[in-house]
């Protein structure tokens, strides 16, 4: 199978006679067998992205690249790409077998053929013992692999997922991340895979875009996505962080963070850091939480709460404590035989100043 490239220019779509502004200027290039995540909450606009690379959207400006070649224009039927839906859309009545080769059967392919691709696609997803069964008669994590075998079985140049498994339980997602990701390195087809679940973008994905309101915010791989956000949305959508925001002012190599509820912080200087307002971002994980005066760190940022809520996350314990007016979150790791904080407790909380994010308002 030939890698391809998929390649967005400022691709912009409207309803409502141009009212409704859905998709703005969106620039992404996904490069070729690579597996890309579209990321964001509901209403972002990544299911209407993935639709019109299949072709069931139409922009109204910019081009639509596969391959190099604008298919903007191009039926659906001819795009040669594949689609996994969020329902699988299964037909009920049909064997297994007659699912996966009902592609197949549309495209006149000669009875032979179809015996041997079918074949070897229910294999590949594990599903040759049933390809008598109706799709009722089959489990959730199943009935997925059915509609992935029904979608690979026509050799995509391009595969695209639209939350292929947000009808599974949790520990059967987990499982059938992990398949997916290992049939798609081992097909090496372009995949561009939509979720609104950070978990799943972070674990499979090579590159992912993170979308708000019609707009790409970010793209990168998860880890330059959780390092480094490039704006308050990006550093709260992709895990989970402490934003405040202030005005800051530089004293030779010092900072200082003025922000309501808190008062001033002063930490190092960094070169992202300008004078003016701005937001700080810095992740539950990377703030220390003690009782008592005595630590006296240089490499943290001390300030001084009360715990407000404690949440027993097995393996490690999440603090949300009152500091001024502000609420902040801190992660601790839990060890057998540690009992956590409870409420009303004071506290001091040790900001690590090497992982606080310096982001534009």
């Amino acid at each position: 199978m030939r890698k391809v490239s998929v390649e967005c220019r400022r691709v912009g779509l409207s309803y409502d006679r141009g009212k409704t502004e859905v998709l703005s200027d969106i620039n992404l290039r996904i490069e070729p067998g690579e597996f890309f995540a579209l990321l964001g909450p509901s209403g972002s606009g990544k299911s209407t992205l993935l639709r019109l690379i299949a072709g069931f959207n139409r922009h109204q400006r910019g081009e639509l690249l596969v391959d190099g070649k604008d298919v903007s224009h191009v039926e659906p039927s001819a795009r040669n790409i594949g689609m996994v839906f969020q329902s699988y859309a299964l037909w009920p009545h049909m064997r297994v077998w007659d699912n996966v080769a009902f592609g197949l059967v549309e495209r006149r392919m000669d009875k032979a053929a179809i015996r041997e691709k079918v074949g070897a696609a229910l294999e590949m997803v594990g599903l040759s013992a049933y390809a008598e069964r109706r799709p009722n008669q089959l489990s959730g994590g199943q009935q997925q692999r059915v509609a992935l075998a029904r979608t690979l079985v026509i050799e995509p140049q391009v595969l695209l997922l639209d939350e292929p498994l947000s009808n599974l339980d949790k520990k059967l997602r987990v499982q059938m991340r992990s398949e997916l990701l290992s049939l798609q390195r081992k097909l090496g087809v372009t995949t561009v895979f939509v979720t609104h679940d950070q978990e799943e973008a972070m674990t499979t994905a090579d590159r992912m875009a993170v979308m708000d309101k019609g707009v790409v915010q970010q793209v990168g791989t998860p880890v330059a996505l959780f390092d480094y956000p490039s704006n308050p949305f990006v550093a709260g959508f992709v895990g989970t962080t402490n934003l405040l925001t202030g005005e800051i002012e530089k004293t030779g190599d010092t900072l200082r963070f003025r922000t309501p509820g808190i008062g001033e912080l002063a930490m190092p200087t960094h070169p992202s850091a300008r004078p003016g307002r701005m937001a700080i971002s810095f992740r539950p994980h990377t703030v220390r939480i003690v009782i008592g005066d005595a630590v006296r760190d240089g490499a943290y940022v001390w300030v001084n709460g009360v715990v407000e809520h404690t949440e027993f996350l097995g393996e490690f314990t999440r603090y949300q404590v009152r500091v001024g007016e502000s609420l902040l979150t801190a992660d601790q790791p839990h060890y057998c035989g540690l009992a956590p904080l409870p409420p009303a407790v004071q506290v001091r909380l040790g900001i690590d100043a090497s992982q606080i994010r310096f982001l534009p308002l």
